[in-house]
């Protein structure tokens, strides 16, 4: 069952309602120009997000933003829904206020990019509700299923910072405190310092144990944080606003503005102009 809504201006895909049976579509590493949220019903599933891979045991949602890649496997049965959504159908960043996705399920450069289901009626059921309204072809369609879809991710929220809160390292530990020292140190000056080994400078450890650290709670790198940081607002200037890429890239602590293009580019799959052109430019402005 595939349910889908196109954008009439453009031709694009608004917003698609998905049930799956096996991880097919999901075998090869993607980047879409939309929100994905996946319902995985599996026991084990192996998910690679970023280049970094996770083992999922039962069931999960997975968070995924615009141009984020993935791949999703698993060698035994899976079921799920797929739950896709372009920025131009709902702005995550205009109702961040009101929903704080950005940070907690999208853009999290310090969190992992899934959850544990913890009530899955919920999701069932709002499921069954979005699908029933995308057969009408009524009246006021899109803001019914925008309300529907606010109230799917202001479930995920919770149950995401839930599961955050069950499974981030408490500061109960030198190296815990590390971490969470590094990434309190990353959000202060990920726009003038990339650096690893000054960031390490920084905490006073030396770099072996702070990969390690970050290795150890977050399956990644401290180079990947930084840039994944980096990355994150780069994308939320490109999308909010109208700014040169120049002045961004200045903004973001890149002298040349090409070095930085080909920086985002090997990060979001894009160059700056198109992850504009396709995901948003200035629609606050445009309003």
């Amino acid at each position: 069952m595939t349910q889908i809504i196109i954008d009439k201006q453009n031709g694009e895909l608004a917003f698609r309602l998905e049930q799956f049976n096996g991880l097919n579509q999901f075998d090869h590493l993607q980047r879409k120009n939309y929100y994905s949220l996946i319902l995985l019903r599996s026991n084990l599933s192996k998910l690679v997000v970023d280049f970094s891979e996770y083992q999922l045991k039962e069931h999960h949602m997975i968070c995924l933003s615009p141009y984020q890649p993935f791949m999703l496997a698993s060698e035994e049965e899976c079921s799920g829904f797929l739950l896709n959504f372009h920025p131009d159908f709902f702005c995550t960043y205009r109702h961040q206020n009101e929903i704080e996705t950005e940070g907690v399920l999208f853009g999290n450069f310090h969190s992992r990019p899934f959850f544990k289901i913890f009530e899955e009626e919920l999701f069932s059921n709002l499921i069954d509700q979005i699908s029933r309204e995308m057969n009408r072809e009524s009246i006021a369609q899109h803001e019914v299923l925008v309300a529907f879809l606010k109230v799917f991710l202001i479930e995920s929220v919770r149950q995401k910072k839930k599961f955050d809160k069950d499974t981030v390292p408490k500061s109960t530990n030198r190296k815990s405190e590390v971490l969470q020292h590094l990434v309190d140190t990353i959000e202060s000056n990920y726009f003038r310092i990339h650096s690893p080994q000054e960031y390490a400078d920084m905490l006073c450890v030396s770099s072996k144990t702070l990969a390690g650290i970050v290795k150890k709670y977050l399956n990644q790198t401290p180079t990947s944080l930084i840039t994944n940081r980096i990355v994150i607002e780069a994308k939320r200037e490109l999308y909010l606003t109208s700014k040169p890429v120049k002045q961004i890239a200045a903004a973001l602590g890149y002298e040349d503005e090409f070095y930085f293009s080909r920086f985002f580019k090997k990060k979001v799959g894009v160059s700056p102009d198109t992850y504009r052109k396709t995901v948003g430019f200035a629609k606050l402005e445009k309003g």
